[in-house]
């Protein structure tokens, strides 16, 4: 008894110092959202990225002293996205590409819509002494992505640390089914034992999975720089979903987590434990696992097994097909969005953020 209360307040004490180590090197809140005072009113915003959170950088990779500074990233989630950017047109018309704002709010959402996964980005938008980068989606769209990965885009930069700013719609709440998913599907891909640092980054690395700007135009250690540099927010962030699976004995922990992420995990391999997984997988991932095995399943349906149980007895092994699944979601939703991209942000700015993307990508090579 007294080893086991040790035990439970050396976690007590671990997530006392990881809650007061996620709030060092933040953005103040109030200052993340000032730039938000000068939009049009919105449900939901979260700040996310390098300009928020810290990333590990390597000396060899360190970038030159007159770089730019990171951009602040924005998600903001509207009930109506052409209102909103007929209204945002009126309001700041030089944060829009000139030919695009030429036709209005609707073109502008429709772009969005129907070339992109749903997202249109104002990039390169001076504000005060930083830019930043906005985009804009619908509280549906953005709901639906988060709950079901359909397209594995604002759901993945939700599996990562967040500041949200504002949540009338629930958001953060809704996202810890994202999470529990996100630890379900690196579960599935990890072998039987691993380190907390390879956790977090096979969950960082979901969404970047078939991401085609990985190709050519993104630093190949992101994901290690992002874990590595917001460890203990990673930490807080799946504190909950990683205790849950340890009381289910899916998880076996260390007895005391360490900051440097060096800690080692052991997962259960039984047949039970990956039924269990790949049922609670959500829908679009399972649905890319039915067409793999050519089972029925049908959208809305509550019961997976078909599903799992063609996954289990599969030869080719259920973590290269889940890896399959996911990276086709990925590719589909990143060819997308590049395209989307570029139309949205016009020739200068598309070059200029191309240019960044690949300058990083060449650093962290050489």
């Amino acid at each position: 008894m007294t080893k086991l209360l040790r035990k439970e307040n050396e976690r007590e004490q671990w997530r006392e110092d990881a809650f007061d180590g996620a709030q060092e090197g933040l953005v103040d809140s109030e200052e993340l959202a000032a730039p938000l005072g000068d939009l049009p009113p919105v449900e939901f915003a979260f700040a996310y990225g390098s300009g928020v959170f810290a990333q590990h950088q390597p000396p060899r990779v360190q970038l030159a002293n007159d770089e730019a500074p990171a951009m602040v990233d924005y998600i903001l989630g509207v009930t109506g996205p052409a209102e909103w950017h007929s209204q945002n047109l009126e309001q700041n018309p030089h944060h829009y590409a000139s030919w695009l704002a030429r036709f209005g709010g609707k073109a502008v959402s429709s772009v969005a819509e129907n070339v992109g996964v749903g997202v249109h980005f104002n990039a390169f938008v001076p504000w005060q002494d930083k830019m930043i980068k906005y985009g804009v989606i619908s509280v549906d769209n953005l709901v639906k992505d988060v709950s079901t990965w359909e397209r594995l885009y604002i759901s993945g930069r939700l599996q990562k640390p967040v500041k949200y700013l504002v949540d009338q719609v629930r958001g953060a709440e809704l996202n810890h089914l994202n999470l529990q998913s996100a630890v379900a599907a690196a579960l599935l891909l990890l072998p039987s034992e691993f380190s907390e640092e390879d956790l977090y980054a096979t969950i960082c690395g979901l969404s970047y999975m078939g991401d085609v700007r990985m190709l050519f135009a993104e630093d190949k250690n992101k994901v290690r720089k992002i874990v590595q540099g917001s460890a203990s927010q990673f930490q807080v962030l799946y504190e909950g979903v990683i205790q849950k699976y340890a009381a289910n004995d899916v998880l076996q922990l260390p007895p005391v987590h360490a900051s440097n992420l060096h800690g080692r995990i052991i997962q259960d391999g039984s047949i039970s434990t990956r039924y269990s997984l790949l049922r609670s997988l959500p829908l679009c991932v399972l649905q890319q696992l039915a067409r793999q095995t050519g089972t029925k399943y049908h959208l809305g349906t509550a019961d997976n097994t078909a599903v799992a149980h063609a996954v289990v007895k599969s030869q080719e092994g259920h973590a290269k097909m889940v890896a399959r699944a996911v990276r086709s979601i990925v590719r589909a939703s990143s060819f997308r969005q590049m395209i989307s991209g570029f139309l949205a942000a016009g020739g200068v700015n598309a070059a200029h953020y191309v240019a960044r993307k690949v300058n990083k990508a060449w650093q962290s090579r050489h």
